[in-house]
């Protein structure tokens, strides 16, 4: 009888024991109640190179430049719309698809195919028809493209000798023209069947184009001299 009150009291005491919460899960669980281990943090998502210059050089240099107090007052970008147009997919709409791929591949975001708002006789465009495609950029995502346009796409192409500088709407939004999306370096050239032109609007939230090209000429645009 003795033995078995000592076998009872030994798996009494190892289930007890059991249900203790581990050194290191107690030190997890912080205040929480009921001991559960608190969840890991959630890591900060890195932040884009072109948006840390922004804030470190380009703001104060833009408040000095037009007398600004305010930082909310100092312009900035917005977002980035790049817009393709492929007319020929009103013959065969197959060949949306190779557009729709390689704008993803150089923005790293699936486009939106853009379609025909009314009927055209003519250009034997009918309401419906897919005509294009088009991306909006914003975020980091929309720094690392415009990073990697002036740095990178534009330097490719043939006697660069700078961007326009007269490319703007009045409201501060510049837009570029593009001929061919092989001067992103994304784009493989074996596998181009038709080079593709394509327009990329900056828009910003300058009230004036003076603004505007301040901005985008510290942050790296090669404007034509």
């Amino acid at each position: 009888m003795a033995d078995e009150k000592k076998e009872k009291k030994a798996q009494q005491q190892g289930k007890q024991q059991g249900k203790k919460a581990k050194p290191e899960q107690v030190e997890a669980a912080g205040d929480q109640p009921g001991g559960k281990p608190a969840r890991p943090k959630a890591t900060n998502r890195s932040t884009a190179r072109l948006r840390e210059r922004y804030v470190k050089e380009v703001l104060p240099a833009l408040m000095k430049e037009f007398s600004l107090k305010n930082p909310m007052a100092a312009p900035k970008l917005d977002k980035i719309i790049l817009n393709m147009g492929v007319g020929e997919a009103t013959q065969n709409a197959k060949l949306i698809d190779p557009a729709v791929t390689e704008v993803t591949q150089i923005t790293g975001q699936k486009p939106v195919v853009t379609k025909a708002k009314k009927s055209i006789a003519q250009f034997k465009v009918r309401e419906g028809m897919p005509i294009g495609v088009m991306v909006t950029l914003r975020g980091d995502r929309m720094y690392e493209f415009f990073d990697r346009l002036v740095n990178v796409a534009l330097p490719r192409v043939r006697d660069f000798r700078g961007v326009p500088t007269k490319s703007f709407d009045g409201r501060g939004n510049f837009t570029l023209g593009v001929r061919d999306q092989l001067i992103f370096p994304e784009i493989d050239y074996a596998k181009v069947e038709k080079l593709k032109g394509m327009n990329i609007t900056i828009v910003t939230s300058a009230g004036t184009d003076d603004q505007a090209r301040a901005l985008l000429k510290h942050m790296g645009m090669p404007f034509r001299q």
